[in-house]
């Protein structure tokens, strides 16, 4: 009997202190990156959302494994022409879970920028959030929309192991609490720099960012299930793509390994009704961080070609 005891004691013990350390973890991250805007709810649901400028309404929607922060030195410089809106995708940052579906998180989303005065906004999307942009566009009425190596096309093949290995919950459940609880800073650092490559990651990135915010248990969780439907809902929509009448620019790096620009940016063009398209030399999968004059640029262009006006301010670009 004290050998099945122990047998038994010894792994419910260390599940214990992996979830006592988890935890820890969690609360230390949460008190280091707080909320910096406002918890708007929407049908019971916590929207986290920062807003600062002038101008027609510009939303910017993160990515994969990120938050509102992601754009907080790209949102400074656009402030100077428009009044932008950051928004934390449900189930990350500081936004509450929510059905996983693009079509879902846009809509929430944009009630959300709804209630803080938002009206058919320009949409910027980087990366995952490209394929939210382009669910939005169909469901709620926008000025235009600018995709930032933008998913917007089905591809071929399987995803990271990562998400492949987590699709299940009850696995899950058993390796999440493991990683919040014990990932080292080197393998976190060496993730960011697969996204970032060709070019380095800046110095401060993860910091400014608050890339440890996704190290929490339920944004985990959240992530990997939505990375994991993301191909079926992007195959569902592609059909509806005629119906995007409104200005698009697409501004991809050519050298972008993690959203291919001929798998995603090329197909999409030529698909959609007044789409222009901008291809980046050698450039990767963060020109948001590593060229943002080029975006500035585009969102600059996007808005001319919606026919709204920018104030006289001196402009970055």
């Amino acid at each position: 009997m004290l050998e099945q005891a122990l047998m038994f004691g010894v792994p419910a013990g260390l599940a214990a202190l992996t979830a006592a350390r988890a935890r820890l973890r969690e609360a230390r991250r949460e008190a280091r990156f707080p909320p910096i805007g406002q918890r708007i709810t929407v049908e019971g649901r916590q929207i986290h959302l920062w807003q600062a400028g002038d101008g027609p309404d510009l939303v910017l929607i993160h990515g994969s494994s990120a938050n509102l922060r992601e754009f907080m030195d790209l949102a400074g410089e656009l402030a100077k022409n428009f009044r932008v809106t950051l928004v934390d995708r449900p189930g990350l940052g500081w936004s509450d879970g929510g059905r996983d579906d693009l079509g879902e998180q846009a809509r929430l989303m944009a009630l959300a920028v709804q209630a803080a005065g938002v009206n058919r906004p320009l949409v910027l999307g980087h990366s995952y959030g490209g394929a939210v942009a382009l669910a939005w566009g169909l469901h709620a009425p926008v000025a235009g929309l600018a995709l930032v190596s933008g998913v917007a096309m089905p591809w071929e093949g399987g995803l990271d192991p990562w998400y492949r290995v987590n699709r299940p919950a009850l696995v899950r459940a058993l390796i999440l609490p493991l990683v919040v609880a014990f990932v080292p800073r080197s393998r976190v650092e060496s993730a960011i720099a697969s996204v970032f490559a060709p070019q380095p990651c800046p110095p401060g990135y993860a910091t400014a960012s608050g890339i440890p915010l996704v190290l929490r248990r339920r944004a985990m969780d959240a992530n990997i299930r939505q990375v994991n439907s993301l191909l079926g809902h992007v195959r569902a929509m592609v059909p509806l793509y005629s119906r995007l009448t409104m200005p698009v620019e697409i501004l991809h790096g050519d050298s972008d390994s993690v959203v291919p620009h001929h798998i995603h940016a090329l197909p999409l063009a030529q698909s959609l009704p007044d789409a222009a398209l901008t291809l980046l030399p050698g450039v990767g999968h963060m020109p948001h961080q590593t060229h943002p004059a080029d975006v500035l640029a585009a969102v600059k262009r996007l808005a001319a070609r919606a026919g709204l006006p920018l104030d006289c301010r001196e402009a970055t670009v």
